[in-house]
């Protein structure tokens, strides 16, 4: 069963049961997805498949035939960071760091979903274009966890991408 991870075709074959997150980890070696609560509540395990951001600890690997999937090895490199990543660094977006690959891979996503027009519980406006204010940011990514509490520096760091990309 194939699947592309970060651009590359991977064959699945093992246990039917096997996660996303677990299929990237142990099998594909990609280990900046990481593991938190292994029960969709934290975001530490956020992907990217098909453009829309999941948490791959809630998901069967074998359920992804022919899907693309994105995680945070599919950014940048420590050469040439993502704008996201860069931002993050500058910005101290992360203090353990254990949650910042689900931040990054969510953040991209929010930005992709709001160019899209979809609305969340805080818009003003449900028909008209999303503007991401501190309020949208807060409330779209409340489904990434930061333990440190390192939330007001990634707001500032998605900031700071929306405006550059203005």
């Amino acid at each position: 069963m194939p699947l592309t991870i970060n651009g590359s075709d991977h064959d699945f074959a093992g246990d039917p049961r096997t996660t996303l997150l677990d299929f990237l980890r142990d099998d594909c070696g990609l280990t900046g997805t990481k593991k938190g609560c292994d029960h969709g509540q934290c975001g530490a395990c956020t992907v990217i498949v098909n453009g829309q951001r999941i948490n791959s600890c809630l998901t069967l690997a074998a359920m992804h035939e022919g899907d693309s999937v994105t995680t945070i090895e599919g950014f940048g490199t420590p050469g040439s960071l993502h704008p996201l990543q860069a931002a993050f660094v500058k910005h101290d977006g992360f203090q353990c760091g254990y949650c910042t690959p689900g931040q990054i891979c969510s953040a991209k996503a929010m930005i992709d979903e709001a160019k899209a027009g979809w609305a969340s519980f805080v818009s003003d406006d449900l028909a008209g274009p999303v503007t991401l204010t501190s309020d949208e940011i807060r409330e779209r990514m409340s489904g990434n966890l930061c333990r440190c509490g390192a939330y007001s520096n990634i707001v500032d760091a998605i900031a700071e991408v929306l405006e550059a990309a203005r």
